[in-house]
């Protein structure tokens, strides 16, 4: 605990494990499974998708219309309108080579119906919305409206050449993408398969949230945080239940969650002294990469690798073990599935001014109003302090408070 890493170096040290994992011949998760692709927003795509034929694969209307030879309109209005001589029309659903002939090319000074999303007999090259136009019957059609050829169409390929690389491996599946995949025939594709993420709460004074706790007790809250923090990281998280403080009870349930997921989370049981058991247990079935970080509140937060899988030793306060797993297990969940991590923020004016202690860095929690960034003070120990936060501020370690209307960055949770 005396020789804490800064939590730029843990972030490094975290961005390096599937390097060093791979190195080691250890197992790495980068595995991929098949979905149904209507069943795969929001995963990462595991292969590169690449067009095997053109989007549309053929000329098309965008309007009910005409389509034309945009020469012939040259110079009409409704003072002249170009008259020409209708031929047919392109039914939805058929190719124009199957009304016209595969040779048949539209002559100069005619034209066919069509409707929006119809094929453009060949030769076409623009169309004539109905509006701009008058049936003159037997056969003629006057246009008073000029157009320049690709006007209201979508040529072949206009919206996905063949061979194209239409999305990219790490690609954050979203509904336009689904459009895409579907529109070049995936039924199924392949992506990252989700990471699981085991979580151990210990603790003798833990129980479960269902049980009114006697005086020295508390209800089980991390487990309940870190499952739902970790599933909207994209992960999917598995309990592993409450484990008392006992280092063989502790080394067994973290061979079970190392053998059966892919990072595994043990909260409590990382600070300094007799019961700093997790670190104990981490090292002496793997490797402890470090033990403390230079941070308020988080300090203790302990990480190492068992069984060539990621294993964490998160602070017992729920506010901390929270944090900790927002800074380095979402960005580790985000590296171990190739998708990228993505954090807003924005600027606010403080609130209140904030003290902080020299040496660390500091992480407040802040409600937003109008542009405010209001510090909601309160232990790491209590859970109410995250309740209806917007976000947190850092405050370097170097820096010993901010001043009341200091303009800082809020990043949002």
């Amino acid at each position: 605990m005396l020789n804490v890493k800064a939590p730029d170096e843990v972030l490094e040290i975290i961005s390096k494990l599937p390097e060093k994992l791979n190195k080691h011949k250890l197992s790495l998760p980068f595995k991929s499974e098949t979905l149904k692709t209507s069943d795969a927003i929001g995963r990462i795509l595991a292969v590169d998708i690449v067009a095997s034929e053109d989007v549309p694969g053929f000329d098309r209307s965008t309007v009910d219309g005409y389509a034309v030879r945009a020469s012939d309109t040259f110079g009409c209005s409704e003072s002249i309108p170009a008259v020409l001589s209708l031929v047919g029309e392109v039914l939805m659903g058929e190719s124009a080579s199957d009304m016209f002939g595969a040779d048949s090319v539209l002559a100069v000074g005619s034209c066919a119906a069509v409707s929006t999303g119809g094929e453009l007999p060949y030769g076409a090259d623009a169309v004539v919305m109905v509006e701009f136009s008058e049936d003159y019957g037997s056969g003629m059609i006057g246009v008073f409206k000029p157009v320049a050829p690709g006007n209201n169409t979508i040529f072949r390929g206009d919206d996905v050449s063949a061979d194209d690389v239409v999305l990219s491996a790490g690609t954050e599946l979203k509904p336009g993408d689904i459009g895409i995949l579907s529109a070049l025939g995936y039924t199924s594709v392949d992506v990252r398969r989700r990471q699981l993420v085991g979580v151990i709460s210990t603790g003798d004074e833990i129980v479960d949230v269902s049980i009114k706790p006697r005086s020295g007790q508390v209800r089980d809250i991390n487990t309940s945080l870190l499952i739902s923090a970790v599933s909207s990281f994209g992960a999917i998280a598995e309990d592993f239940g409450i484990i008392r403080d006992d280092e063989e009870a502790i080394r067994s349930s973290v061979r079970l969650a190392v053998e059966n997921c892919d990072i595994v989370l043990i909260s409590g049981g990382s600070s300094a002294g007799a019961r700093d058991m997790t670190a104990r247990v981490i090292e002496s079935e793997g490797e402890l990469l470090l033990h403390g970080i230079a941070m308020k509140p988080g300090k203790p937060t302990i990480l190492g690798v068992v069984g060539g899988k990621p294993v964490f030793g998160l602070p017992g306060h729920p506010v901390a073990a929270y944090l900790v797993t927002e800074l380095f297990v979402r960005p580790l969940i985000a590296e171990f599935m190739g998708a990228e991590l993505k954090r807003s923020s924005t600027r606010a004016k403080l609130g209140e001014a904030v003290s902080a202690n020299h040496g660390r860095a500091e992480y407040i929690a802040v409600c937003l109003d109008e542009g405010i960034a209001v510090p909601v003070r309160g232990k790491s120990g209590l859970i109410s302090s995250l309740t209806g936060v917007d976000g947190y501020i850092c405050i370097p370690r170097d820096c010993e408070g901010l001043a009341k209307d200091t303009e800082v960055v809020v990043t949002y949770f």
